[in-house]
């Protein structure tokens, strides 16, 4: 791949150097011990509350210096650490799409200093191909918003998602309604861990993602004001280049040419493998992918391999990848297509009663800013008018590295004023 190439990805290569991290974080667990929190009894007891903690497994203890270190080789502005920070493995228990229990995991992450008990920012995380990319299970581009946000004096819970990090099963890519459920359940869990750590939660959430964690996002800030869990209590939302309209905004974007070709065939391929799960679109691969694609794609993603092996063993841009008469589906969706798509673009149209900010760039060719302005002018309909905050001439990576530093900053002028 070029350097342009892999700037247009959303976990660049260049900056994740897996195998130095996972040597790292080899050493860092051999000498930390996983800590229980439930006896077996009280876990069978529990076993199908959603929220209810499984266990606790320190994975990081940095300092304040070692958390600017962090974010900068990174690119992103190191302005909001004041403390150091400590991070936690969680394991809870959820449900799956069909409302069957199962387990998830993701990062709780507390910092070293600061008020005793803790306002909570949820961050949700972008499209993740591999299960070791997952803020719980990876030190690496997912890891930043926590550090960031918790090194300024806040607790973070960041949810793996179903089927990422230490959690069974496919991930069921861009399903909203999952989507949120595990991050509701891996706030239940966060107050829980937080209490017994010795760092009680507040009650006051802050939510913030970035692209497929932007959408997500939204729709937990929904839930969470319209009561989905009496203790917490939504007080910001500030996410970061969200697709939230597939079907007006992104996928026209993969024909027009504002999405590029790799990241195109990325998203589309994930996308259309993962909800086919969910909704009828196709019986056969081939119905939607040529040869010799269609007879590769559902393996690629099956949690294991790298991006770069997935784009590899694809074609070079979605109209080489899909057949003539699938792309003509895709312009013009209907049934499970169609469905798959609407039961993601709803995650706009409410009223927060919240400061709101978008975040978005200009040069954004994964996710286009259209997605951004749409996502506006719905909530404008809902009578609340939000600012989209236009970082400029940067890309999507770049959208996220200009504008973490600035969510923090907002939470904290959020926090101030009361």
């Amino acid at each position: 791949m070029t350097d342009q190439t892999r700037k247009s990805c959303e976990t660049p290569t260049s900056w994740r150097t897996r195998k130095a991290l996972a040597g790292a974080a080899a050493l860092l667990l051999a000498g930390l011990a996983a800590a229980p929190v439930a006896t077996a009894a009280e876990q069978t007891h529990h076993r199908t509350r959603r929220g209810d903690l499984v266990s606790v497994t320190p994975v990081a203890d940095r300092d304040a210096g070692q958390v600017r270190r962090f974010v900068a080789d990174r690119g992103v502005a190191v302005d909001p650490v004041r403390y150091g920070v400590r991070a936690y493995r969680l394991t809870y228990r959820t449900v799956d799409p069909y409302g069957n229990p199962t387990t998830a995991t993701g990062l709780l992450t507390l910092p070293k200093g600061g008020a005793h008990r803790l306002d909570l920012v949820s961050d949700t995380h972008g499209t993740m191909v591999k299960r070791s990319y997952a803020p719980s299970a990876g030190e690496d581009f997912g890891r930043i918003p926590s550090y960031l946000n918790a090194s300024a004096g806040r607790a973070v819970a960041a949810p793996d998602y179903l089927g990422l990090g230490e959690g069974p099963g496919p991930h069921p890519y861009m399903d909203t309604r999952s989507s949120v459920t595990a991050s509701v359940d891996m706030l239940r869990a966060a107050r829980t861990a937080a209490d017994r750590l010795g760092r009680p939660l507040t009650g006051d959430v802050y939510a913030t993602g970035f692209s497929q964690g932007g959408q997500v996002a939204m729709a937990l800030g929904k839930a969470l004001e319209q009561g989905v869990d009496g203790r917490f209590r939504l007080k910001a939302l500030a996410p970061i280049s969200g697709p939230y309209d597939l079907e007006g905004q992104e996928i026209p974007a993969l024909f027009d040419g504002r999405v590029n070709d790799t990241s195109g065939v990325l998203y589309t391929s994930y996308w259309l493998v993962a909800q086919n799960r969910l909704h009828p679109i196709y019986k056969d691969p081939a119905e939607a992918f040529r040869a010799p694609y269609a007879g590769r794609v559902e393996g690629l993603y099956d949690g294991s391999h790298e991006e770069d092996d997935v784009i590899k063993g694809l074609a070079p841009s979605v109209k080489d990848l899909l057949t003539p008469a699938f792309q003509e589906r895709l312009r013009h969706p209907s049934g499970g297509l169609l469905d798959a798509m609407r039961a993601a673009d709803h995650t706009c149209d409410w009223k927060p009663d919240v400061p709101v900010r978008l975040y978005a760039g200009d040069n954004d060719t994964d996710v286009p800013v259209g997605n951004a302005r749409t996502c506006a002018r719905t909530l404008a309909g809902q009578g609340t008018r939000v600012r989209v905050v236009d970082q400029g001439a940067v890309d999507h990576f770049g959208s996220f590295a200009v504008s973490a530093p600035q969510v923090v900053r907002f939470f904290d002028g959020v926090r101030a004023r009361g």
